[in-house]
């Protein structure tokens, strides 16, 4: 039986309040309307819903059954209803960002930051992994977008955003104090034990092609897993480390460390913000977005 749902709902309203007058208050209708709809769904329904009496109605045993079915849906409509009101004023909904360590720690985190202080009702949910596994990610519709370091291989599909620019720099200890005043070739470098990210991130395939593209094989000795644990490997004289400058910027300003210059240098990069043309991205995640392309 095909019956529009505002009868339904109508009808929901004057069984919970037990009268025409205030069901028609509720729902912003005239009392007539409201007793026409009511009479229209006993006729389709070819049945009496409800008992007039002195101060109002009550339900019929025919009413009472309807009523125990379309109550509780009128109510989980209208818990719906609300629900999607409150995520498009923010004061509800959910953002799924993806993001290395590094570009958290060098981007993504104060933006985070200042849009929670703004929207303390949006939950958070931020996948900490490379960026390969950011845009598989991505591309399996398990976050709304992420947050890399170029390059971005195959991005097929993929809308990116250049949003900030970072510097690799190489970095060395005390005991390689004999090279502050020198500036190497990278096949120099490449003698000395080298203190790298693992291989499976964009960094080091960024670093890999960049001496490559100078006939150098780049073969650390060190593969870490975290950019911040570069610094720390290189304060202990583990070897010369590559690294982005932000990270390095306080132990080379306390003298702990140094920079070591070379003849080529590492062209800057990007971090990007990436999403995905055929992903729908929720109203907090956008208005998100747009915070971070206001910048």
């Amino acid at each position: 039986m095909n019956i529009n749902f505002e009868h339904y709902r109508i009808f929901a309203s004057v069984a919970r309040h037990q009268s025409m007058t205030s069901a028609a208050k509720e729902l912003f209708l005239s009392q007539p309307a409201v007793s026409q709809s009511v009479q229209h769904l006993e006729s389709l329904l070819n049945c009496k819903l409800f008992y007039r009496i002195p101060r109002g109605v009550r339900l019929t045993p025919e009413g009472q059954v309807l009523y125990a079915s379309v109550g509780p849906a009128c109510e989980q409509i209208q818990a719906g209803e609300r629900k999607i009101a409150q995520m498009l004023m923010l004061d509800s909904g959910e953002i799924k960002i993806g993001a290395s360590d590094m570009t958290l720690h060098l981007y993504l985190l104060e933006h985070l930051e200042a849009f929670h202080h703004k929207h303390p009702k949006i939950r958070m949910n931020v996948l900490n992994s490379t960026t390969p596994e950011t845009i598989a990610a991505l591309r399996a519709g398990q976050i709304d977008f992420g947050v890399v370091s170029a390059p971005v291989l195959d991005a097929k599909g993929l809308q990116i955003y250049p949003v900030c620019e970072i510097q690799d720099i190489l970095i060395a200890g005390e005991q390689f104090a004999a090279l502050k005043n020198k500036t190497l070739s990278l096949r120099q470098v490449a003698q000395y034990p080298l203190i790298c990210l693992s291989s499976d991130t964009s960094t080091r395939r960024y670093l890999d092609d960049f001496f490559l593209s100078h006939g150098v094989s780049l073969e650390p000795e060190f593969n870490l897993a975290t950019t911040d644990l570069i610094v720390p490997f290189v304060k202990r004289n583990f070897g010369i480390g590559i690294v982005v400058q932000t990270f390095a910027l306080q132990a080379l300003q306390a003298g702990e460390i140094f920079q070591v210059h070379t003849k080529e240098k590492i062209p800057p990069r990007q971090i990007c913000v990436v999403t995905a043309a055929k992903n729908t991205i929720s109203q907090a995640g956008q208005t998100f977005l747009n915070a971070l392309f206001a910048r």
